[in-house]
Protein backbone atom coordinates (compact mmCIF):
# COMPACT_ATOMS: atom_id res chain seq x y z
CA UNK A 1 0.00 0.00 0.00
CA UNK A 2 1.31 3.44 -0.93
CA UNK A 3 2.40 5.50 2.05
CA UNK A 4 1.18 9.10 2.32
CA UNK A 5 3.44 11.80 3.74
CA UNK A 6 2.67 15.41 4.59
CA UNK A 7 5.46 18.00 4.66
CA UNK A 8 5.07 21.49 6.09
CA UNK A 9 7.52 23.93 4.57
CA UNK A 10 7.66 21.85 1.40
CA UNK A 11 8.77 24.83 -0.70
CA UNK A 12 11.87 25.35 1.46
CA UNK A 13 15.29 23.79 1.04
CA UNK A 14 14.70 20.76 3.27
CA UNK A 15 11.11 20.32 2.17
CA UNK A 16 12.10 20.15 -1.49
CA UNK A 17 14.87 17.61 -0.94
CA UNK A 18 12.67 15.52 1.36
CA UNK A 19 9.78 15.57 -1.12
CA UNK A 20 12.10 14.32 -3.86
CA UNK A 21 13.41 11.54 -1.62
CA UNK A 22 9.91 10.40 -0.66
CA UNK A 23 8.72 10.44 -4.27
CA UNK A 24 11.70 8.27 -5.19
CA UNK A 25 10.62 5.85 -2.47
CA UNK A 26 7.10 5.62 -3.91
CA UNK A 27 5.25 7.85 -1.46
CA UNK A 28 2.23 9.99 -2.24
CA UNK A 29 3.53 13.37 -1.10
CA UNK A 30 1.37 16.22 0.20
CA UNK A 31 2.70 19.56 1.32
CA UNK A 32 1.60 22.67 3.14
CA UNK A 33 2.22 26.09 1.60
CA UNK A 34 1.49 29.53 2.99
CA UNK A 35 -1.68 31.30 1.91
CA UNK A 36 -0.21 33.76 -0.53
CA UNK A 37 -1.27 34.48 -4.08
CA UNK A 38 1.81 32.93 -5.67
CA UNK A 39 3.87 30.56 -3.49
CA UNK A 40 7.58 30.38 -4.33
CA UNK A 41 7.89 27.09 -6.21
CA UNK A 42 11.46 27.69 -7.36
CA UNK A 43 13.06 24.88 -5.38
CA UNK A 44 10.43 22.31 -6.31
CA UNK A 45 10.66 23.38 -9.94
CA UNK A 46 14.46 23.16 -9.85
CA UNK A 47 14.22 19.54 -8.68
CA UNK A 48 11.53 18.83 -11.30
CA UNK A 49 8.96 17.48 -8.85
CA UNK A 50 6.23 20.15 -8.58
CA UNK A 51 3.77 18.31 -10.83
CA UNK A 52 4.01 15.17 -8.67
CA UNK A 53 2.93 16.84 -5.42
CA UNK A 54 -0.41 17.53 -3.74
CA UNK A 55 -0.26 21.03 -2.23
CA UNK A 56 -2.56 22.50 0.42
CA UNK A 57 -2.99 25.94 1.97
CA UNK A 58 -1.42 25.64 5.41
CA UNK A 59 -1.25 28.38 8.04
CA UNK A 60 0.93 27.76 11.09
CA UNK A 61 -0.99 30.33 13.13
CA UNK A 62 -4.47 28.96 12.34
CA UNK A 63 -5.45 25.99 14.53
CA UNK A 64 -8.64 25.36 12.53
CA UNK A 65 -6.74 25.21 9.26
CA UNK A 66 -4.20 22.79 10.73
CA UNK A 67 -7.01 20.62 12.17
CA UNK A 68 -8.92 20.48 8.88
CA UNK A 69 -5.83 19.61 6.85
CA UNK A 70 -4.86 16.77 9.16
CA UNK A 71 -8.47 15.55 9.10
CA UNK A 72 -8.69 15.60 5.31
CA UNK A 73 -5.34 14.04 4.35
CA UNK A 74 -4.98 10.38 5.33
CA UNK A 75 -1.30 10.78 6.22
CA UNK A 76 1.01 8.07 7.54
CA UNK A 77 3.95 10.40 8.19
CA UNK A 78 4.02 14.10 9.06
CA UNK A 79 7.23 16.11 8.69
CA UNK A 80 7.19 19.58 10.25
CA UNK A 81 9.84 21.63 8.46
CA UNK A 82 8.02 24.98 8.35
CA UNK A 83 8.57 28.11 10.38
CA UNK A 84 10.64 31.26 10.66
CA UNK A 85 14.05 29.74 9.95
CA UNK A 86 16.47 32.67 9.99
CA UNK A 87 18.21 33.19 13.34
CA UNK A 88 19.11 36.83 12.72
CA UNK A 89 15.55 37.79 11.79
CA UNK A 90 14.20 36.24 14.99
CA UNK A 91 15.52 39.27 16.91
CA UNK A 92 13.38 41.53 14.73
CA UNK A 93 10.24 39.37 14.96
CA UNK A 94 10.52 37.49 18.28
CA UNK A 95 6.78 37.12 18.89
CA UNK A 96 6.14 35.87 15.36
CA UNK A 97 9.06 33.45 15.71
CA UNK A 98 7.66 32.11 18.99
CA UNK A 99 4.26 31.68 17.34
CA UNK A 100 5.28 29.78 14.20
CA UNK A 101 8.34 27.91 15.52
CA UNK A 102 6.90 27.13 18.94
CA UNK A 103 3.14 27.27 19.41
CA UNK A 104 2.39 25.98 15.91
CA UNK A 105 4.05 22.68 16.84
CA UNK A 106 1.62 22.22 19.72
CA UNK A 107 -1.30 22.77 17.34
CA UNK A 108 0.01 20.09 14.98
CA UNK A 109 0.78 17.59 17.73
CA UNK A 110 -2.61 18.03 19.34
CA UNK A 111 -4.47 17.69 16.04
CA UNK A 112 -2.52 14.53 15.23
CA UNK A 113 -3.18 13.11 18.71
CA UNK A 114 -6.89 13.72 18.24
CA UNK A 115 -7.36 12.74 14.59
CA UNK A 116 -4.45 10.51 13.55
CA UNK A 117 -2.75 9.07 16.64
CA UNK A 118 -0.97 6.42 14.56
CA UNK A 119 0.61 8.99 12.21
CA UNK A 120 4.36 9.31 12.74
CA UNK A 121 5.62 12.84 13.43
CA UNK A 122 8.97 14.47 12.73
CA UNK A 123 9.95 17.78 14.34
CA UNK A 124 12.75 19.87 12.86
CA UNK A 125 14.82 20.76 15.90
CA UNK A 126 18.12 22.59 15.52
CA UNK A 127 21.67 22.89 16.81
CA UNK A 128 20.82 26.53 17.67
CA UNK A 129 19.11 25.11 20.76
CA UNK A 130 22.59 24.43 22.20
CA UNK A 131 23.55 28.11 21.80
CA UNK A 132 26.28 28.87 24.34
CA UNK A 133 27.38 25.29 24.38
CA UNK A 134 27.71 23.38 27.63
CA UNK A 135 29.93 20.65 26.10
CA UNK A 136 31.91 19.99 22.93
CA UNK A 137 30.87 18.17 20.84
CA UNK A 138 27.10 18.37 21.33
CA UNK A 139 24.96 15.25 21.42
CA UNK A 140 21.38 14.40 22.33
CA UNK A 141 21.96 14.68 26.08
CA UNK A 142 23.85 18.01 26.00
CA UNK A 143 21.89 20.70 27.90
CA UNK A 144 20.35 23.46 25.83
CA UNK A 145 21.31 27.13 26.25
CA UNK A 146 19.67 28.99 23.33
CA UNK A 147 20.98 32.44 22.41
CA UNK A 148 18.22 33.76 20.15
CA UNK A 149 14.41 33.91 20.03
CA UNK A 150 14.66 31.28 17.29
CA UNK A 151 16.61 28.92 19.54
CA UNK A 152 14.25 29.48 22.47
CA UNK A 153 11.17 28.76 20.35
CA UNK A 154 12.78 25.61 18.99
CA UNK A 155 13.57 24.37 22.52
CA UNK A 156 9.90 24.78 23.43
CA UNK A 157 8.81 22.84 20.32
CA UNK A 158 11.40 20.16 20.96
CA UNK A 159 10.24 19.50 24.52
CA UNK A 160 6.58 19.58 23.49
CA UNK A 161 7.40 16.82 21.00
CA UNK A 162 9.08 14.83 23.77
CA UNK A 163 6.09 15.38 26.07
CA UNK A 164 3.49 14.28 23.51
CA UNK A 165 5.58 11.20 22.81
CA UNK A 166 5.90 10.29 26.46
CA UNK A 167 2.40 11.34 27.55
CA UNK A 168 0.32 9.92 24.70
CA UNK A 169 2.53 7.23 23.18
CA UNK A 170 2.84 9.08 19.88
CA UNK A 171 5.55 8.11 17.39
CA UNK A 172 7.10 11.60 17.56
CA UNK A 173 10.78 12.16 16.85
CA UNK A 174 13.01 15.23 16.70
CA UNK A 175 16.01 15.65 14.45
CA UNK A 176 18.55 17.99 16.05
CA UNK A 177 20.11 19.06 12.78
CA UNK A 178 23.31 21.02 12.61
CA UNK A 179 23.78 23.51 9.78
CA UNK A 180 22.91 21.95 6.44
CA UNK A 181 23.24 23.86 3.22
CA UNK A 182 22.81 23.44 -0.53
CA UNK A 183 22.36 25.40 -3.75
CA UNK A 184 18.70 25.67 -2.68
CA UNK A 185 19.56 27.50 0.55
CA UNK A 186 17.83 30.84 1.11
CA UNK A 187 19.76 33.90 -0.01
CA UNK A 188 19.72 35.39 3.51
CA UNK A 189 21.85 32.58 4.99
CA UNK A 190 25.57 33.17 5.30
CA UNK A 191 26.72 30.24 3.16
CA UNK A 192 24.52 31.34 0.26
CA UNK A 193 25.54 34.97 0.69
CA UNK A 194 29.11 33.79 0.27
CA UNK A 195 28.52 31.54 -2.75
CA UNK A 196 26.34 34.11 -4.54
CA UNK A 197 28.62 37.02 -3.71
CA UNK A 198 31.82 35.30 -4.84
CA UNK A 199 30.10 33.99 -7.97
CA UNK A 200 29.13 37.57 -8.82
CA UNK A 201 32.71 38.73 -8.27
CA UNK A 202 33.93 35.90 -10.51
CA UNK A 203 31.63 37.29 -13.21
CA UNK A 204 33.10 40.77 -12.87
CA UNK A 205 31.13 42.44 -10.09
CA UNK A 206 33.01 44.92 -7.90
CA UNK A 207 31.22 45.03 -4.53
CA UNK A 208 32.84 42.84 -1.86
CA UNK A 209 30.65 40.45 0.14
CA UNK A 210 29.58 41.95 3.47
CA UNK A 211 29.55 39.55 6.43
CA UNK A 212 29.68 39.56 10.23
CA UNK A 213 31.67 37.42 12.67
CA UNK A 214 34.12 35.47 10.52
CA UNK A 215 35.45 33.45 13.46
CA UNK A 216 32.14 31.74 14.28
CA UNK A 217 32.35 27.97 13.79
CA UNK A 218 29.63 25.73 12.41
CA UNK A 219 29.19 22.06 11.58
CA UNK A 220 28.11 22.28 7.94
CA UNK A 221 26.64 19.42 5.89
CA UNK A 222 24.59 18.93 2.73
CA UNK A 223 20.81 19.16 3.11
CA UNK A 224 20.30 16.37 0.59
CA UNK A 225 22.08 13.99 2.98
CA UNK A 226 20.18 15.15 6.04
CA UNK A 227 16.65 14.56 4.76
CA UNK A 228 17.43 10.85 4.55
CA UNK A 229 18.09 10.95 8.29
CA UNK A 230 14.66 12.51 8.84
CA UNK A 231 13.03 9.70 6.90
CA UNK A 232 15.00 7.02 8.74
CA UNK A 233 13.78 8.33 12.11
CA UNK A 234 10.17 7.65 11.14
CA UNK A 235 10.92 4.12 9.90
CA UNK A 236 12.07 2.92 13.32
CA UNK A 237 9.71 1.01 15.59
CA UNK A 238 10.67 3.29 18.47
CA UNK A 239 10.70 7.10 18.19
CA UNK A 240 13.50 9.24 19.59
CA UNK A 241 15.71 12.27 19.19
CA UNK A 242 18.80 12.27 17.00
CA UNK A 243 21.66 14.65 16.26
CA UNK A 244 22.45 14.83 12.54
CA UNK A 245 25.85 16.40 11.90
CA UNK A 246 29.17 15.84 10.15
CA UNK A 247 31.26 15.93 13.33
CA UNK A 248 33.54 18.59 11.80
CA UNK A 249 33.47 22.30 12.65
CA UNK A 250 34.57 25.02 10.21
CA UNK A 251 34.87 28.79 10.60
CA UNK A 252 32.90 31.09 8.33
CA UNK A 253 36.30 32.39 7.23
CA UNK A 254 37.36 28.92 6.03
CA UNK A 255 34.05 28.28 4.29
CA UNK A 256 34.55 31.55 2.43
CA UNK A 257 38.04 30.40 1.41
CA UNK A 258 36.72 27.05 0.14
CA UNK A 259 34.09 28.76 -2.02
CA UNK A 260 36.74 31.10 -3.39
CA UNK A 261 39.03 28.19 -4.22
CA UNK A 262 36.22 26.51 -6.17
CA UNK A 263 35.99 29.70 -8.26
CA UNK A 264 39.75 29.84 -8.89
CA UNK A 265 40.38 32.60 -6.36
CA UNK A 266 43.38 32.61 -4.04
CA UNK A 267 41.86 34.09 -0.91
CA UNK A 268 44.13 35.92 1.54
CA UNK A 269 43.10 37.54 4.82
CA UNK A 270 44.14 40.80 6.45
CA UNK A 271 43.12 42.55 9.67
CA UNK A 272 41.08 41.40 12.65
CA UNK A 273 37.56 41.81 13.98
CA UNK A 274 35.62 44.63 12.33
CA UNK A 275 38.74 45.48 10.27
CA UNK A 276 39.11 42.00 8.77
CA UNK A 277 39.01 41.76 4.98
CA UNK A 278 39.63 39.17 2.27
CA UNK A 279 41.42 39.71 -1.04
CA UNK A 280 42.21 37.71 -4.15
CA UNK A 281 46.00 37.41 -4.25
CA UNK A 282 46.08 37.19 -8.05
CA UNK A 283 43.95 40.21 -8.92
CA UNK A 284 44.28 42.22 -5.70
CA UNK A 285 40.49 42.72 -5.59
CA UNK A 286 38.77 42.95 -2.23
CA UNK A 287 36.40 39.99 -1.81
CA UNK A 288 34.95 40.54 1.68
CA UNK A 289 34.51 43.29 4.22
CA UNK A 290 33.01 43.07 7.69
CA UNK A 291 29.78 44.93 8.35
CA UNK A 292 29.07 45.08 12.11
CA UNK A 293 25.32 45.18 11.49
CA UNK A 294 25.54 41.46 10.75
CA UNK A 295 26.79 40.69 14.26
CA UNK A 296 24.21 38.90 16.40
CA UNK A 297 23.12 40.48 19.72
CA UNK A 298 24.23 37.22 21.38
CA UNK A 299 26.70 35.29 19.25
CA UNK A 300 26.90 31.49 19.08
CA UNK A 301 30.63 30.93 18.62
CA UNK A 302 30.89 27.16 18.20
CA UNK A 303 28.55 24.38 17.12
CA UNK A 304 29.93 20.86 16.62
CA UNK A 305 27.68 17.81 16.56
CA UNK A 306 28.31 14.21 17.57
CA UNK A 307 26.20 12.03 15.21
CA UNK A 308 27.21 8.71 16.83
CA UNK A 309 23.67 7.77 17.85
CA UNK A 310 22.34 8.38 14.33
CA UNK A 311 25.17 6.33 12.85
CA UNK A 312 24.58 3.41 15.21
CA UNK A 313 20.77 3.36 15.44
CA UNK A 314 19.74 4.81 12.06
CA UNK A 315 22.65 3.70 9.90
CA UNK A 316 22.95 7.33 8.81
CA UNK A 317 26.02 9.47 8.20
CA UNK A 318 26.81 12.63 6.26
CA UNK A 319 28.31 11.79 2.88
CA UNK A 320 29.32 15.30 1.75
CA UNK A 321 32.20 17.12 3.46
CA UNK A 322 32.39 20.89 3.81
CA UNK A 323 34.82 21.43 0.93
CA UNK A 324 32.62 19.46 -1.45
CA UNK A 325 29.59 21.38 -0.18
CA UNK A 326 31.30 24.74 -0.74
CA UNK A 327 32.33 23.72 -4.25
CA UNK A 328 28.82 22.48 -5.05
CA UNK A 329 27.26 25.79 -4.00
CA UNK A 330 29.94 27.84 -5.75
CA UNK A 331 29.47 26.05 -9.07
CA UNK A 332 25.69 26.19 -8.88
CA UNK A 333 25.62 29.94 -8.25
CA UNK A 334 28.32 30.64 -10.84
CA UNK A 335 26.39 28.67 -13.48
CA UNK A 336 23.06 30.26 -12.54
CA UNK A 337 24.51 33.75 -12.84
CA UNK A 338 26.18 32.88 -16.15
CA UNK A 339 22.79 31.77 -17.46
CA UNK A 340 21.23 35.03 -16.28
CA UNK A 341 23.94 37.11 -17.95
CA UNK A 342 23.39 35.54 -21.37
Amino acid sequence: MTKIAFITGITGQDGAYLARLLLEKGYEVHGGVRRISQPDMMRLDTLGITQHLHLHDFDLSDANNIFRTIRDVAMDEFYNLAGQRFVGASWDVPVYTAEVDGMAVVRMLDALRTLRPDCRFYQASTSEMFGEVRAVPQLESTPFYPRSPYGVAKVFAHYMTVNYRESFGMHASSGILFNHESPLRGKEFVTRKISMGLAALAHGANAPVELGNMAAKRDWGFAGDYVEGMWRMLQRDKPGDFVLATGTSTTIRDFFTYVGEALDMEVIWEGEGAEEAAYDRRSGRQLMQVNPRFYRPAEVELLLGDPSKARIELGWEARTDVRALAAMMARADFDAQAQHLR
